[in-house]
């Protein structure tokens, strides 16, 4: 059982928060140097060294992290054959450019994932590997040739320590309103999907909210995204009661919904850790954020939801079975998460998720939490149903938003 279902205790937290005292001191003194992301001899250093050196037409080719707008004018620019050319020699690079085009990055993206896929069968074999390792590469190996398969929609995929991906459901390039599910705690690319308790990860939570959006309006025009692309704790540790990761996966959130094709409405849905980023990413969140909705929340690094600097609706719930709610909400000199953002001082519209069970319950289709999350993602707002049976939680939206 991984610590995304389990449900730790209140003297658990009590005690990492106390002993993370000290591994923020040592965070100073190098922590970050030795969690970098990108180490060298990495696929993902060797595929941006390729690239780097790469020409196209004689010339060179951009910076991956220049701006959206450059990239979409660079592949613009490109015939055709250069565009498939490129994505093929450089499928871990031009998956990842936030401003390529969205069928482009699909393709390159199956193409790299089908590398990693190849690349772990090759350690399978390995007679190095010990009998843990070799059983880690092969559930790795199955996670990717899942991921691989006709039909999957993969927007974001580094292979990277644990992994990164981001999964889309629907027509993204025609949506007019786009849902993110912004997931936790232990998300890496074994846990992206599941076939036991397939709602508790990130591409079960997504296909659930598609399917409940179509259903609460059939003939809106949406897309889900499955969006595990930044690196989450790892179990219930010191990264968990800190805002570091949180604060990295804020800048890549911030990225995505900038650089999303049109002009869709997103909405952000974040689950436990995931309203941590989604906290710290709203100050910065492009005006086409209209909601941001949290679950199982252990607090959203704020006061209140006016310190959180952003336009958009806040929207929190929280069953009665979940565990987070045994978590102290609280800050102190960078440590826990803040407000309980389902209080009423906080701020937030509560909404109700009567049915969900836990604190991976809240994607079950059949419950409240979900009708909710997918009455905000299409505009329903009239639809929602709020934690204490009024229409305290609607108050003050003018009617139901174009869907």
């Amino acid at each position: 059982m991984t610590s995304f279902d389990s449900s730790p205790s209140l003297t658990v937290w009590r005690t990492l928060l106390a002993l993370a005292v000290v591994f923020v001191m040592l965070a100073s003194g190098g922590w970050t140097a030795l969690q970098r992301h990108g180490e060298p001899g990495t696929a993902r250093e060797r595929a941006l060294s390729a690239w780097e050196k790469s020409r196209v037409g004689g010339l060179r080719l951009p910076d991956p992290g220049s701006s959206p707008g450059r990239l979409a004018a660079f592949f613009a620019s490109l015939t055709a054959a250069q565009r498939v050319r490129l994505a093929d020699r450089h499928p871990l690079v031009v998956g990842n450019l936030n401003g390529a085009p969205l069928t482009l990055r699909y393709r390159a993206n199956r193409l790299a994932v089908i590398q990693a896929r190849d690349a772990e069968r090759a350690r399978v074999r390995d007679d190095r590997l010990s009998a843990e390792g070799r059983h880690q590469a092969t559930r790795r190996m199955h996670r990717l040739q899942s991921m691989a398969g006709a039909g999957r929609h993969i927007l974001a995929f580094d292979p990277t320590g644990g992994g990164r991906a981001a999964e889309v459901f629907g027509d993204l390039g025609s949506a007019r309103r786009v849902s993110v599910v912004v997931p936790g705690v232990d998300t890496n690319l074994l846990s992206f999907e599941r076939t036991e308790r397939p709602f508790t990860a990130p591409v079960g939570m997504a296909r659930s909210l598609y399917d409940a959006e179509h259903a609460a309006s059939p003939g809106a025009r949406t897309a889900v995204i499955a969006w595990a692309d930044y690196t989450a704790p790892s179990g219930i540790n010191v990264d968990a009661a800190i805002g570091r990761l949180a604060s990295e996966g804020a800048v890549r959130l911030n990225a995505l919904t900038s650089a999303l094709p049109g002009d869709s409405r997103v909405s952000l849905i974040c689950h436990s850790y995931g309203s941590v980023v989604c906290g710290v990413a709203a100050r910065r969140l492009p005006a086409r954020v209209t909601d941001v909705a949290v679950a199982g929340s252990p607090g959203m690094r704020v006061g209140s939801a006016g310190a959180l600097g952003t336009h958009a609706r806040v929207w929190a719930m929280r069953d009665q079975d979940d565990w987070i709610q045994a978590v102290p909400y609280l800050e102190v000199g960078g440590l826990g998460h803040g407000a309980d953002p389902v209080t009423r001082d906080f701020g937030a519209r509560v909404l109700s998720a009567r049915g969900a069970v836990g604190h991976g319950g809240y994607f079950e289709p059949g419950t409240e939490s979900l009708e909710n999350f997918a009455d905000i993602g299409v505009g329903s707002y009239r639809n929602t149903s709020c934690a204490d049976a009024s229409a305290a939680c609607r108050s003050g939206i003018s009617g139901e938003e174009v869907t």
